[in-house]
């Protein structure tokens, strides 16, 4: 079968997708389209505003805390702080609540070997600690989602090495993101970085559409995979490579239900953006 990267079968020396590559329609016939064919809801200019008011929020709320992050501060504290920044900004921390067993927290603080949803607690934090602090708020009933890493002093070559490498992985991913791209060339760049660099990349959890709902369609994988949905203007969904410097597994805490820590204790590190497909590449939402 021709592949969109092939040269056109008309002999124009053209790749496919640039010659006879059928056309997507547009307007309402696409998000006709992709809501039957792919369940992900392509968002209207006053969606993507309050979308895009809602991540911006995120964004200063996720600022701040990571601003707060220092030796000697638990991560209890930056989820009390999260509380009375969400309440100032008129916005509800989505984490609280949500899921089975509910979530405790308004945020997800995940240290060193902690892959995500790390819940905070009365642990101080100390100099050589790696910390991921993801943000989603709901402003207006529109959703923004985030994540930052932030070092605790000075951290080992380990630690740096995920930190930079999962930073990596999502710049150059993010670079993917226009139309007539697809979902795989995601997980594609974000593996194939990763590993030239040697990390893994959790497959366990993946990057999602949001905006309108905390999760929705599509899921978007950071490993490699076959998901040929091609990019359109209006879909919104996350970024967010989870990068370990051991193997890639996950194991889920049995008493808490959520904390997600490596398998073998080596560290990892995340960093997450909201994205927009815009009808010639991308915004980040999240990016303030």
């Amino acid at each position: 079968m021709i592949g969109r990267n092939d040269p056109c079968w008309c002999g124009s020396g053209q790749k496919w997708k640039k010659c006879h590559y059928p056309r997507l329609p547009t307007g309402p016939a696409l998000s006709k389209q992709y809501l039957t064919a792919y369940g992900i809801v392509l968002k209207t200019p006053e969606q993507i505003e309050k979308i895009r008011h809602a991540c911006q929020v995120t964004a200063r709320i996720l600022d701040q805390l990571c601003q707060h992050a220092k030796e000697g501060v638990t991560t209890l504290e930056l989820d009390e702080l999260s509380r009375e920044l969400h309440k100032k900004a008129n916005a509800t921390p989505a984490p609280l609540g949500y899921g089975s067993p509910p979530y405790p927290k308004s945020i997800c603080t995940s240290l060193n070997e902690v892959i995500c949803h790390g819940i905070p607690d009365k642990r101080p934090l100390q100099e050589g600690d790696i910390l991921n602090i993801d943000v989603s708020c709901i402003v207006d009933g529109f959703f923004g989602d985030c994540s930052r890493m932030v070092s605790i002093g000075k951290i080992s070559e380990e630690k740096q090495r995920v930190i930079d490498v999962s930073l990596q992985c999502l710049n150059l991913s993010i670079k993917m993101c226009k139309p007539g791209n697809e979902v795989w060339q995601i997980g594609d760049t974000i593996e194939k970085h990763a590993r030239a660099h040697k990390c893994s990349v959790v497959n366990q959890f993946v990057g999602h559409g949001v905006g309108i709902a905390f999760h929705e369609a599509p899921e978007i994988p950071h490993h490699y995979n076959d998901l040929t949905i091609p990019f359109a203007p209006g879909m919104t969904f996350t970024i967010e490579p989870m990068i370990n410097a051991g193997v890639r597994d996950g194991v889920i805490d049995p008493k808490d239900g959520w904390t997600v820590r490596t398998k073998d204790g080596k560290p990892t590190a995340q960093w997450e953006h909201t994205i927009l497909i815009t009808e010639t590449g991308h915004e980040i939402l999240t990016l303030i």
